[in-house]
């Protein structure tokens, strides 16, 4: 079953008021790897499902990360995606591999003490998190971090990326437009539920500023709860003390949706 934990293994982790643990859990009838952060002491009633960006090697889950997001008070989950340290199957760039991102949604539910559950992705990760909140009505909140929401743009914008995109998805835009609208969440948002964060920087040139502008109308065009965070002087990346305050706000604003 989806979400089912197999096995657990202890992670030497970077802060001491947070317990990090690998665990393998079934995904589409896969054996899929992640990491699970935990607050030592307390009682986190929140959920966190982290969807990280890249694809294999690139954006791999920094345990600093989410220990960092689990200090806030949340039980953090993190999955690696098939085929990823160990994972059965393939990873696909957004197609098969978000039953990854949907299993790790049902991990958290199932989670002792875990009441709501916050999904969250960065750059890629924004394509599952927001696939996510449309799988999942009963989601707490959803944020997007310098998140792709069009992978036509991707297609675009991306031109180191072409080679990967064309073997992964199956060819070109042109090609094979219904494979890239089935990666794109843009179309489906009339099913999402939740209220969606979107955080930006303006100057982003790995996930252009479009990718959010899109979003963000297409969710004001539906009456659908957004708010939105652009920060004119970043890029893809955040300077760390900017970083850590943003974190910490977007944990905020998740609390405070989830007691609306």
């Amino acid at each position: 079953m989806d979400g089912e934990i197999i096995s657990t293994q202890r992670f030497p982790s970077p802060n001491p008021e947070v317990e990090l643990i690998v665990v393998t859990y079934i995904a589409g009838g896969l054996k899929v790897k992640g990491m699970l952060a935990r607050p030592v002491s307390g009682t986190a009633h929140h959920g966190f499902l982290y969807l990280r960006g890249g694809i294999k090697n690139v954006g791999r889950v920094r345990p600093a990360r989410i220990a960092q997001f689990a200090v806030e008070g949340f039980i953090v989950f993190a999955p690696f995606y098939r085929g990823n340290q160990g994972g059965e199957g393939n990873e696909d760039f957004a197609g098969e591999d978000r039953r990854d991102a949907f299993a790790g949604f049902e991990l958290l539910r199932k989670y002792p003490g875990v009441e709501k559950v916050h999904v969250f992705g960065f750059s890629r990760g924004g394509v599952m998190a927001l696939f996510t909140g449309i799988e999942y009505p009963d989601a707490a909140s959803v944020v997007t971090w310098g998140g792709v929401s069009d992978m036509f743009l991707t297609y675009v914008e991306r031109k180191d990326l072409r080679r990967m995109m064309k073997r992964v998805i199956g060819g070109t835009p042109i090609k094979v437009p219904d494979l890239y609208k089935a990666r794109t969440p843009l179309f489906n948002l009339e099913d999402l539920k939740a209220p969606v964060l979107i955080i930006h920087g303006v100057r982003d040139e790995n996930v252009s500023v479009e990718h959010a502008y899109r979003l963000e109308k297409r969710l004001k065009e539906l009456d659908k709860p957004v708010a939105s965070w652009y920060f004119e002087e970043f890029t893809h990346y955040f300077p760390p003390a900017i970083n850590r305050k943003v974190a910490e706000d977007l944990t905020i604003w998740m609390k405070t949706q989830a007691e609306e």
